[in-house]
């Protein structure tokens, strides 16, 4: 099966969230079982070539409605997935990412017609041996077109599927319709998307005519059909449920394995880690000026500041904590300035107790995970989240909001001898419901260890591998191609 990845980011390249972590790790996955698969990213002008070993593929011209573009493909190879880089002038040349709403939309629309192109173009045999994908596999709005695309094209094309993976539904390029007209889209004719007014809207396009949906995590799936978390776009979904389903993220487990990782001052396993992990807490205090406390609690934040993340009224209630429990506290990241400045203060006030890190690092990410007791993530929603695995893999009990993947992902506690749970599960977006579930984690930490050990080692053991996800998306792509093909 030939699957042609389309999106606006994957890791290592270039990355701001969630997209791009699958973008750099599912490929692969589908590589090893046997998948044929390639990768279609726009070439922004801050991607290092030199260091990802980034060369010339080959060029064409693309003629649309408003003009003809020099596209040159540029390529390299991640573990035998061959990633192209798109570079066109103005729309993917210069030294920025995400820009303002409406220049986005212009240049996605672009390179949503232009990924059609350079799928032909590899058909053709540009860069060595014919190759013609059966599956699209799009992803957010930025691909949101080409599932339309492809339902306007015949001869080869017929037998093209697509399937659209839902990221983030708050994104989703909007007030596109005239950006579209422009480049010569035809009119979305469609009962529910204009019954919607979503004419313009490219990811609402890509939902009303993919062959196959998903999103990142089976509770998100179930959210998205609901206002909360629809966010405007919930008809559509529920027209389109019998080809919409979740299937959950995964992270690298051979590179983030504390037996094995380099950035942890102590390696550690499943077998050793009550001897061992918590030397990883009194180096990391020590390194950021923290008091040496082995018996005092540590909580760690790794996270974009932003307002999905909770990071407000979670770090109200980390200030509460603070004055009258006896709790350390590390956080980790960039994004909102107010927020910013939120995470700052509480620093600033504790100095004794919390240490904050406005930017990120992602070899303090790791200590983070190796050293915490706890990891907080009081998210107000969370299609599938990574963290909260990577607390668990490294022993750190996660504290989550009950929403999306990671009530997919965390086990909540029995509160008796931990014959279930891998941590501590909150509903309410409240700074309260956080002082609660900490309080009673802290209780377990201190009165009960053998419980709080035996989650350590339930969650530790949790196999988070890409390849069960891959096997997943092997199904959906079948789907897909049996409904496109009619078969």
């Amino acid at each position: 099966m030939k699957v042609l990845f389309v999106g606006a980011e994957a890791a290592p390249f270039i990355k701001s969230g969630g997209l791009g972590d699958v973008l750099g790790s599912l490929p692969l996955a589908l590589k090893r079982i046997g998948a044929d698969v390639r990768v279609l990213l726009p070439h922004y002008g801050m991607i290092d070539d030199y260091a990802y070993q980034i060369t010339h593929g080959f060029s064409y011209q693309f003629t649309r409605a408003s003009g003809t573009a020099d596209i040159l493909i540029n390529h390299t190879e991640r573990d035998g997935v061959s990633y192209y880089f798109m570079r066109t002038w103005p729309f993917f040349d210069e030294p920025y990412f995400y820009t303002d709403t409406d220049w986005d939309g212009q240049r996605f629309v672009f390179f949503s017609q232009a990924a059609m192109s350079f799928a032909w173009e590899l058909g053709q045999g540009a860069h060595g041996e014919p190759w013609f994908p059966d599956i699209i596999h799009v992803n957010d709005w930025h691909t949101g077109l080409i599932p339309f695309l492809l339902q306007l094209s015949d001869g080869a094309w017929a037998d093209v599927a697509s399937v659209l993976t839902i990221h983030n539904m708050a994104y989703q390029g909007e007030m596109n319709g005239a950006h579209m007209d422009t480049a010569g889209i035809p009119p979305r004719i469609h009962h529910v998307l204009n019954a919607l007014g979503k004419e313009g809207n490219m990811l609402a396009v890509g939902l009303a005519y993919a062959d196959k949906i998903n999103t990142v995590s089976p509770q998100h799936a179930i959210e998205l059909h609901y206002p909360r978390f629809g966010e405007g776009l919930e008809g559509l979904i529920w027209a389109r449920d019998v080809d919409f389903s979740g299937i959950l993220n995964g992270i690298d487990m051979d590179l983030n394995d504390p037996a094995t990782d380099p950035h942890i001052e102590y390696n550690y396993d499943v077998k050793n880690f009550r001897e061992v992990r918590f030397h990883n807490k009194t180096a990391l205090q020590g390194r950021l000026g923290l008091p040496l406390r082995e018996d005092a609690p540590l909580i760690g934040i790794v996270s974009r500041l932003v307002e999905q993340k909770g990071i407000d009224f979670g770090v109200d209630a980390l200030r509460r904590l603070c004055i009258d429990t006896d709790i350390q506290v590390i956080i980790l990241g960039s994004g909102n300035k107010t927020l910013e400045h939120h995470v700052w203060k509480l620093g600033h006030d504790f100095h004794n107790k919390v240490r904050a890190v406005t930017y990120y690092d992602p070899i303090l990410a790791q200590q983070i995970y190796a050293a915490s007791d706890m990891f907080l993530i009081p998210s107000r929603y969370e299609p599938c989240g990574i963290t909260q695995m990577m607390a668990m893999r490294y022993g750190s009990l996660p504290v989550v909001r009950e929403t999306g993947g990671l009530i997919d992902t965390v086990e909540n506690y029995d509160n008796g001898p931990a014959d279930v749970g891998t941590g501590f599960r909150f509903l309410w977006e409240e700074a309260d419901a956080v002082v609660g579930t900490i309080r009673w984690a802290l209780d377990v930490y201190h009165n009960r260890r053998k419980a709080w050990e035996r989650m350590q080692e339930r969650g530790m053991r949790k196999d988070w591998a890409w390849e069960n996800s891959a096997h997943q998306y092997v199904d959906l792509y079948e789907a897909a191609l049996k409904k496109r093909r009619g078969k």
